[in-house]
């Protein structure tokens, strides 16, 4: 087996145990192998160096250690491992979110293949052929090679997360690369994350934690929805962003940031920070031909090839709809399909959304029954019907209308006023 690039590898477990064995293997594998103790240990090495994948003896605290680390915002994979543990030891690690289980004492090829896994390098295939995807994939192209910021910006699930990994990818993909979403959290979260925290001072074996900015020094930095980033964390990253020429920054957002820097709700010297360079995603409804594109290889990949594939009116069906929740909805709708088509061709009946509807074009407004009714009323209609197809989405609303965010919300103001029912905003 060739040695792996650098796989940053943590286990945590008692001295003596079969772990010491599994970090010799690692090691001979190509990893950079850390050991802790303790799951508070492990913690602390965390904080303050990037680690790929974590194996923790099912007999520590597993589901709290998982726990802490979602809490903390620390996304990498974890292995539960045990000698002769228990069966439900192990399904409890499972149900804790450990991604799988690897028996004790450990063999050769499942700690190689653990390993394998992590070193692997994230799919960055940019499917589509549609004239508004290329003209982004070409900017992402031209892009590359430079290490200018980019701003990428798109409507909720185009895939802006995938092209700033491609980006990052086509640049040099053995560089660091952290992506930070800037509104998941409480606000304290999402700064630690970015900035990094000093010592506790009550606890000596605290040394803080070593901030995003920082872990990603000559890579890359992805920000997503950096428009929701709260006041005082943009002022600080306006600061911060003054003495970090060695990272390459990226940031995502579905808002109209020029809108929001008018409002004062962003800062105007950051969003001039962030744009050196701007790549726009088309929504999904935009690129025809892309759905069905799509929907074959995400079935590809969920299922391996065991599946038989999307039939033809599936695709057709897939191609019609307006896909609100963009290309995020739609990867869903497949992994449903496949779920439902039990291993044969995924069917037009296959197709369900999220809220058990099934799947229809977008369906036309027929004019006999338009007819008797004023110009006011249609447009009214139309307006209502197509922010329920949407789910309330009113952004993806008003790009199908045709018309401006603004002016779809000044709208709904109207018929709200008028005592008509709207669907909630999503």
């Amino acid at each position: 087996m060739e040695p792996l690039l650098n796989v940053g590898l943590l286990l945590i477990g008692a001295p003596g145990t079969e772990l010491r064995l599994a970090a010799e293997m690692a090691r001979e594998a190509g990893a950079d192998v850390a050991m802790a103790d303790t799951p508070d240990l492990a913690l602390v090495r965390l904080r303050r160096e990037h680690r790929a994948l974590v194996m923790i003896d099912v007999e520590t605290d597993v589901a709290g250690f998982l726990s802490r680390l979602r809490h903390e915002r620390f996304a990498l994979p974890v292995l539960a491992c045990g000698i002769d543990a228990p069966a439900e030891r192990a399904v409890a690690a499972i149900r804790a979110g450990a991604c799988d289980y690897v028996p004790m004492p450990p063999q050769r090829e499942l700690i190689a293949a653990a390993l394998a896994l992590v070193a692997a390098a994230p799919d960055t295939t940019l499917i589509g052929k549609a004239p508004a995807f290329l003209r982004a994939t070409a900017a992402l192209a031209a892009l590359a090679p430079a290490r200018t910021s980019v701003l990428i910006l798109g409507e909720r699930g185009s895939g802006k997360a995938h092209l700033a990994r491609a980006l990052h990818t086509a640049h040099d993909a053995r560089l660091p690369f952290l992506s930070i979403g800037c509104g998941d959290d409480a606000r304290e979260i999402v700064e630690t994350t970015l900035f990094g925290r000093e010592p506790g001072v009550a606890t000596e074996a605290d040394p803080g934690r070593i901030g995003g900015i920082d872990q990603a020094r000559t890579g890359t930095l992805v920000l997503r929805d950096v428009d929701r980033l709260a006041p005082v964390a943009q002022a600080r990253l306006v600061e911060r962003l003054r003495r970090a020429d060695d990272v390459r920054l990226v940031a995502t957002s579905a808002a109209d940031l020029p809108d929001r820097v008018a409002a004062g709700a962003f800062r105007g010297d950051l969003l001039a920070r962030l744009a050196g360079a701007e790549i726009r995603v088309p929504p999904l409804r935009e690129r025809p031909g892309d759905a069905a594109l799509l929907a074959a290889h995400f079935a590809r990949g969920a299922a391996q090839g065991s599946a038989g594939g999307v039939d033809p009116d599936a695709l057709a069906l897939l191609d019609g709809y307006a896909w609100p929740g963009n290309v995020r909805e739609l990867e869903d709708v497949v992994q449903r399909a496949l779920i439902l088509s039990r291993g044969a061709a995924i069917g037009p009946a296959d197709l369900v959304l999220a809220n058990g509807e099934r799947l229809t074009a977008v369906a036309n407004v027929e004019v006999a029954s338009l007819v008797g009714r004023t110009v006011e009323e249609v447009e009214r209609a139309l307006i209502l019907r197509t922010l329920e197809r949407c789910h309330g989405n009113r952004t993806s609303a008003s790009g199908i209308l045709g018309i401006s965010v603004r002016t779809m919300r000044n709208k709904l103001k109207t018929f709200i006023e008028a005592g008509i029912a709207v669907a909630p905003a999503q």
